[in-house]
C-alpha cells in the first residue's frame, strides 16, 4: 500500500514545504488537482457531489499542476507527483506533450499523468475545444501523448489531431504512467484499455469495491489482467489502520489522503499544523504498512 498526499485547495505558498514534509514522513507521491478557471455560472452539474454543486468558489487558489510539480520537484529528491486529474479535453495534446516531457525531465522522471475528460462545457468552449465528441477526442489525445512522449520522429493523422513528422527532445528517460480518472462505464473502459491505473474521485467503500471489480473484469476483457495497474482511491468511509487494510484487501494500491482534515484543520490553515498532521500520519499509519 502506498500513500499519496493531496494538496488540493491549499495556499500556493505552502506547496513546496508540504511536498518536502510528505517525502520526509513516507508518502510516495503528491496528487495535484486541476482547474482552469471558475466560471460565474456553469451549464453542467459537477459529477462528484450529491447535488452537482462545486465545493470551491471563485477565491479558491489553484495553480497549474505541471508548474506545481516542477516547483515541488526542485525541493525534493524521491517523492513522485501526479495530476489527479488533469482535464485533457480542453487541452491541445501536442502542447501538453511538451509540458509533460519538461516536467518529467526536471523531476528526474518522478511524474505521472492523471487524465480525465473534463466536465464543464465552459472550460472546453472558452479554451477553443469543442464539447461535442469530447470522449473520442480525448482518446485520440491520449494516443498523441503516448506517441510523442515515446520519443523519436513521429507523425499522427487522426480525426481530431493531424501532424506530420516531429520530435520533442529530450523524451522522458522512462515511460510516463497514465492514470485515467472517471466513474462512468466509458471512463472505466478507457482506464482498462489504455491506462497504467485508475484514479477515483470521492467514493464510499462499497461503491469503490464494485468499481474495482468492474475494472478487473474490463482489464481481463482487454487482455490486460496480468499487467501492473494502480488503483488510486479517495475513500470516504474507511480510515485508520483497519480501514486502510480493508482498502488494500479490495485492491486499492494507493490511498490519496489529506491528513490535516482528520485533525480538524482547514484547507487554508497555517502550514505548521498541516506539517504536524503529516508527521503524525506518517508515524501512526504509513510506518505500519
Amino acid at each position: 500500500m502506498k500513500f499519496t498526499l493531496s494538496v488540493a485547495l491549499s495556499p500556493l505558498d505552502q506547496l513546496a514545504e508540504l511536498a518536502a514534509t510528505a517525502e520526509q514522513y513516507g508518502f510516495s507521491s503528491v496528487a495535484l488537482p486541476d482547474s482552469l478557471f471558475y466560471s460565474e455560472t456553469v451549464s453542467a452539474d459537477y459529477p462528484y457531489t450529491p447535488d452537482g454543486s462545486r465545493f470551491w468558489d471563485e477565491h479558491t487558489p489553484w495553480v497549474d499542476p505541471l508548474v506545481a510539480a516542477a516547483a515541488m520537484g526542485a525541493v525534493t529528491s524521491e517523492i513522485e507527483f501526479y495530476t489527479s486529474v488533469l482535464k485533457l479535453g480542453s487541452r491541445n495534446p501536442v502542447l501538453l506533450a511538451r509540458q509533460v516531457g519538461s516536467v518529467a525531465a526536471l523531476t528526474g522522471g518522478r511524474f505521472g499523468l492523471g487524465l480525465g475528460v473534463g466536465w464543464s462545457p465552459e472550460e472546453f468552449e472558452w479554451c477553443g475545444a469543442p464539447y461535442a465528441n469530447r470522449g473520442k477526442r480525448v482518446d485520440e489525445a491520449i494516443e498523441v501523448l503516448r506517441l510523442i512522449l515515446g520519443g523519436g520522429m513521429v507523425e499522427y493523422h487522426g480525426r481530431f489531431f493531424d501532424f506530420d513528422k516531429l520530435r520533442m527532445s529530450p523524451a522522458p528517460a522512462k515511460r510516463v504512467p497514465f492514470y485515467i480518472g472517471g466513474h462512468t462505464e466509458v471512463a472505466l473502459r478507457r482506464a482498462a484499455r489504455v491506462g497504467d491505473g485508475w484514479s477515483s474521485a470521492m467514493m464510499k467503500f462499497d461503491d469503490l469495491r464494485e468499481t474495482i471489480g468492474r475494472l478487473g473484469a474490463l482489464r481481463a476483457e482487454y487482455g490486460r489482467a496480468e499487467e501492473p495497474f494502480e488503483i488510486q482511491a479517495v475513500c470516504l468511509d474507511r480510515f485508520g489502520l483497519a480501514g486502510y487494510q480493508e482498502q488494500a484487501e479490495i485492491g486499492v494500491t494507493d490511498v490519496i489522503t489529506m491528513p490535516w482534515v482528520f485533525d480538524g484543520i482547514g484547507f487554508d490553515a497555517e502550514i505548521g499544523p498541516k506539517k504536524d498532521s503529516i508527521k503524525k500520519f506518517g508515524d501512526e499509519i504509513i510506518s505500519k504498512f
